[in-house]
């Protein structure tokens, strides 16, 4: 979980190559209309946001009841957002992993993308938007800007994943 720019993909991409876990784009499932709005610098809201939740939900939803271990990339900005993404699944079961960084390198990080839709003078108000993990999440922090990974390295070892 995290902003934009915070390298969800990337790590996200070696834990599960490295796990041999299903992943999912998150951002994959945004509503056409989402996209729209986002790449002419709108930012989305709790309605614009909901459908795309439910449908990750719904995915996440299907690992869990076919045993199966997976990745999903999504910002999960907000507790709301979160606890629609744990559905009613056990305790524990949906873990996050925040990555962390400045607002300047997220924002360097957004600048250099090439091709995605999410415009860099939306950053602030992501970051506005960011609730941070509660105690009684299950998830970890990790600080970015160190090698990927070894960021990736941290979520498996802080996760209990292997």
């Amino acid at each position: 979980m995290g902003v934009s720019g915070c390298g969800k993909s990337t790590i996200a991409g070696l834990v599960a190559e490295r796990l041999h876990w299903d992943l999912l784009e998150g951002d994959e499932l945004h509503p056409k209309a989402n996209v729209d709005k986002m790449s002419h610098g709108i930012p989305l809201d709790d309605d614009d946001r909901r459908p795309w939740l439910e449908a990750i939900a719904r995915w996440i939803e299907g690992r869990i009841q076919s045993g199966r271990p997976a990745l999903v990339t999504c910002s999960s900005l907000k507790r709301s957002y979160r606890d629609i993404l744990r559905g009613k699944s056990p305790k524990g079961v949906v873990a996050f992993a925040h990555l962390s960084g400045s607002r300047e390198l997220l924002m360097e990080r957004m600048k250099a993308r090439k091709g995605h839709f999410m415009p860099a003078s939306l950053l602030d108000s992501q970051l506005a938007t960011l609730q941070p993990l509660q105690p009684d999440e299950a998830g970890i922090v990790i600080d970015i800007g160190d090698i990927p990974t070894e960021e990736a390295d941290q979520v498996i070892e802080r996760l209990h994943l292997a």
